[in-house]
């Protein structure tokens, strides 16, 4: 297939287009500097300057694609993550850019397109699982994921296949997040913990979301959960984060404190227990880390 990628150089983007590459796809990756155009390069797809917000520019560079992937984002900085304010850039990207993606390629004839999502736009459920069919919240840092996933399903009652992949939180090498939370472990001994130890976080290794990509090319239209097998708890999370890291004892922050930043930590401190059963069934794809356990232990060997 001819496959064109947008955000092919982000944390989960590097990883989508070397997998796309490796199973023998076309790959063309929008890109906005010469350095990008050169990673692009050497991971075997083109590069294409282009701009997310040029609708009439992206429906010239999607012609004679099978397929497009939408990974664009923006995200703040990890000290910035809490302000409201400092996502007007990703925002941006989820709302207006991709609603630009899914009108260029109707303009364009693709017939099918995968837009990325988040499963922390669902409610918190405790211990329980969740499922594809529970329901969303639309609280405000969600609001710009689910306009996306809108674009994406309005594709679909268009007559195309909208593919919507909500991927948990992103850890591993390329993940500027996680390497930060990773080095302060390390170095600090205080260990990432949002919210109370016995509620679940639902990850994803980069490298097992690159892998989900490439398979959902040939899933159904639909929505799908991109996770790993095992969902820890938060303090099994922090545990495995500083175990990977060679600490013994360490501090676990800022555990039921973060509630107080209100909404800029809402997705993080809600209890998610994300189950992937449906991608996996669909597709045959199964994470190659189990759960983020053994996920921080090879991102420690790296």
């Amino acid at each position: 297939m001819r496959v064109f990628v947008t955000g092919g150089t982000g944390a989960i983007g590097r990883y989508a287009v070397s997998e796309l590459v490796a199973a023998g796809h076309d790959v063309s990756a929008l890109v906005r500097s010469a350095a990008k155009a050169e990673s692009v390069r050497k991971a075997g797809a083109t590069p294409v300057e282009v701009s997310l917000f040029d609708s009439d520019g992206l429906s010239r560079a999607f012609e004679g694609h099978d397929a497009i992937v939408n990974l664009a984002t923006a995200l703040p900085a990890t000290a910035d993550f809490a302000r409201m304010s400092a996502w007007g850039e990703n925002i941006r990207i989820r709302t207006e850019g991709s609603a630009n993606v899914m009108r260029a390629a109707r303009a364009a004839g693709v017939r099918r397109v995968l837009q990325e999502s988040v499963v922390m736009i669902y409610r918190g459920k405790g211990a329980e699982w969740i499922d594809e069919g529970d329901e969303t919240d639309d609280f405000p840092m969600a609001k710009s994921n689910l306009a996306a996933e809108a674009s994406a399903l309005e594709f679909t009652a268009g007559g195309g296949e909208g593919v919507v992949l909500r991927f948990g939180w992103f850890y591993g090498k390329g993940a500027s997040h996680s390497e930060e939370f990773f080095e302060l472990a390390r170095r600090r001994g205080v260990a990432l913990m949002m919210g109370a130890p016995s509620t679940f976080l639902s990850s994803i290794h980069v490298a097992d979301g690159g892998r989900a990509v490439a398979k959902a090319l040939a899933i159904p239209h639909g929505i799908y959960n991109i996770v790993d097998d095992s969902p820890l708890t938060k303090k099994e999370y922090a545990d495995a984060l500083a175990s990977a890291a060679g600490r013994r004892h360490y501090v676990r922050l800022p555990g039921r404190l973060a509630h107080l930043m209100g909404n800029g930590t809402t997705s993080l401190t809600r209890s998610l227990r994300v189950s992937n059963r449906k991608f996996r069934e669909q597709s045959g794809w199964h994470p190659h880390f189990p759960s983020a356990r053994e996920g921080w232990l090879s991102m420690a060997g790296t």
